[in-house]
């Protein structure tokens, strides 16, 4: 079992039910549905969120000023007085507030002198960001994974070359963008509600009570008509990662588990997310790129990073990971791709975080594979583990329909096209025949003294808070004191005793 408590993640509990949904435009209705039938609470969790974000917006990008987020959560709050909304943000730094319209600052504002409570967080280390993407209503369900509530995230599966529901509030128009959030129905959602009141205690020092089982809805009737159930009677595991500071514990779950993940596979590494930079992943994937018969290793990222530092920073970083991995992909098994529109006009942002582990892993959260989400800043994932072949073949089916929307074709002609192929990369090279492409090439680019640099020491990807002010460990020091965790983890990887999958085919039903 690679979901193992305490080690690889913080803790498991049952899910009744299931799904993971592509792009905000379902995940803001979904939500939407959701927080309508809120009778106790609804705590939410975010990088980012901006009260004047459509949850379901015309053509224009518009609409009714109630379906705003800030102003449905008021009018929830105003008619229900029983319902405790709640909201934790980010403290963001002035320059990332700036870029992102000062969504914490007018967030503060629109809820002052209501019913709904928000609070920007504060509570980490100097540099680090508050990352978690959480959303959980009476402790009965919930959403997890890479999407914040916030006016330049909404798209749909289709990621058209122009949408004009992409249009912010003042009339800009937003790029395409995908995300993954995983909504989970049953125990598993006052756990993540549980994870929702340690931060905020933190953060404002107030204790907040769980939702008393007596007074939870047991029908059933939370789950959004309109979604698709994946999976049922599954044990979820949350992994967290949370720094070393001020008495708090360190939490690097989320790292172990990728690792973990890494070391198990046998047949395919599909990763999507949108920094891949840490050197102990990279380390990881070419470690089994060395071997004669590993697995094949397929990532998809964004072409460029949309922020200038980032773009500085993180998209230098990345073309060294790249480039080492392309150093060792002695077998050829190892291939990163970046989507388009259809057109080819726009790079689609990938801000995603998504791991799929043979058939038997599935991950989805706020985790990036960079050094501050391993141990700097705060993030939480959910993973799924198969144990039955209906969980397998449901995680199957979802790295189809997954790759299938970025070549924009069904979900059957991307499955036939992997089998007849053998392998993932394979069959996106026999479907991907437009000109332009959908899925290009994502290789590393040659680094200039300056990006070397950036590279060699990861500046501004701290892995710790000691690693902020003392970049030179990550030179030698960090990626040394992990090799004997990895060790460990391939070692235990060699006894796993879940069978791979059939790489030229699904798992049984």
């Amino acid at each position: 079992m690679l979901l193992q408590p305490d080690l690889t993640c913080w803790r498991t509990e049952r899910a009744d039910r299931a799904a993971f949904l592509l792009d905000n435009a379902t995940y803001f209705s979904a939500a939407k549905s959701v927080m309508l039938k809120a009778r106790r609470s609804i705590h939410i969790l975010g990088w980012a969120f901006d009260p004047l974000t459509q949850l379901e917006p015309d053509s224009t990008g518009g609409g009714l000023k109630s379906d705003r987020i800030g102003d449905f959560l008021k009018r929830l709050a105003c008619d229900r007085p029983e319902l405790d909304v709640r909201i934790l943000c980010w403290k963001s730094a002035l320059p990332i507030a700036a870029s992102q319209h000062f969504f914490p600052h007018r967030a503060q504002m629109a809820f002052h002198n209501t019913p709904v409570t928000f609070r920007l967080d504060a509570s980490i280390p100097m540099g680090a960001c508050h990352h978690q993407k959480v959303l959980v209503v009476d402790d009965e369900i919930a959403f997890c994974g890479g999407g914040d509530i916030a006016v330049d995230r909404w798209d749909t599966v289709k990621h058209r070359d122009t949408d004009a529901r992409r249009t912010m509030p003042w009339g800009k128009p937003h790029g395409p963008r995908h995300e993954v959030m995983a909504l989970l129905e049953g125990p598993v959602a006052a756990a993540l509600g549980d994870l929702v009141r340690a931060r905020w205690a933190r953060a404002d020092g107030e204790m907040v009570d769980p939702v008393p089982r007596e007074s939870r809805d047991e029908d059933g009737s939370y789950w959004p008509s309109h979604v698709k159930i994946d999976l049922t009677d599954i044990d979820v595991g949350i992994a967290r990662t949370e720094p070393d500071w001020k008495h708090h514990p360190e939490a690097r779950e989320s790292e172990r588990l990728h690792l973990a993940a890494i070391a198990s596979a046998k047949s395919l590494i599909y990763l999507e997310n949108q920094y891949i930079t840490a050197p102990i992943y990279a380390e990881a994937l070419a470690a089994r790129l060395a071997e004669p018969n590993g697995p094949e290793v397929v990532i998809v990222s964004t072409a460029q990073a949309p922020s200038w530092f980032d773009h500085l920073t993180m998209d230098r970083t990345r073309s060294q990971f790249l480039k080492h991995l392309e150093e060792a992909d002695v077998h050829g098994r190892f291939h990163a791709f970046c989507p388009y529109t259809r057109k080819g006009t726009n790079c689609i942002l990938v801000h995603s975080k998504v791991a799929i582990i043979d058939d038997h892993l599935l991950r989805a959260g706020s985790t990036n594979l960079n050094n501050r989400s391993a141990g700097f800043d705060t993030e939480c994932d959910v993973a799924v583990e198969a144990q039955s072949p209906q969980h397998e073949a449901a995680i199957h089916r979802f790295r189809a329909r997954l790759v299938a929307h970025y070549l924009g074709c069904p979900d059957d002609q991307f499955e036939a096209a992997f089998v007849r192929e053998g392998g993932l990369a394979a069959a996106i090279e026999a479907l991907d025949v437009s000109t332009p492409r959908r899925l290009r090439p994502l290789r590393s680019t040659p680094l200039g003294p300056l990006a070397q640099l950036i590279a060699t020491y990861h500046l501004g990807d701290p892995a710790d808070p000691t690693d902020t002010w003392r970049p030179w460990r990550r030179k030698a020091a960090i990626e040394v004191e992990r090799q004997a965790f990895l060790a460990d983890l391939r070692q235990a990887a060699l006894t796993a005793t879940y069978p791979g999958p059939d790489a030229n085919g699904p798992p049984s039903a």
